[in-house]
């Protein structure tokens, strides 16, 4: 069987061994390459893998604009500067400590506190042929 060389129609995506040579001359070429001084670039599933989250939960974070991101080409792509913002937009910090509970006693409620509460009125349907007054 013969392997078939198909060409590659202008603006279709590149496959992935065309893809990784092509990255592999972007990376070989000297210190005055217009490309050396660019951000690296991340695809959303390498970042969702590093965060801990799904792929879909960071595109649509992107998608809503609550996230840094940069879009090229219709497809989401995040720097090293976007991902570290990205943690700290959703950092937590404890709250201010609690005071013990020595320091400030809550008073106690009791347990089955009614004083607020009444009963539902009955569902009860009258039906004029079923009452005694009605014979």
């Amino acid at each position: 069987m013969h392997h078939i060389r198909t060409r590659r129609l202008r603006g279709a995506p590149l496959r992935g061994a065309e893809r990784r040579r092509r990255a592999v001359r972007l990376t070989e070429r000297g210190g005055d390459d217009a490309a050396a001084g660019l951000p690296q670039l991340f695809r959303p599933a390498e970042i969702a893998k590093a965060l801990g989250c799904s792929e879909w939960w960071l595109k649509e974070q992107a998608r809503r604009q609550r996230i840094p991101f940069t879009r090229v080409g219709g497809a989401y792509r995040f720097t090293a500067e976007h991902v570290a913002e990205i943690i700290a937009l959703f950092e937590e910090r404890p709250r201010d400590p609690e005071p013990s509970v020595v320091d400030n006693p809550r008073p106690r409620q009791p347990k089955h506190a009614t004083a607020g509460l009444r009963a539902k009125p009955p569902r009860r349907v009258s039906c004029p042929s079923s009452s005694p007054t009605a014979a």
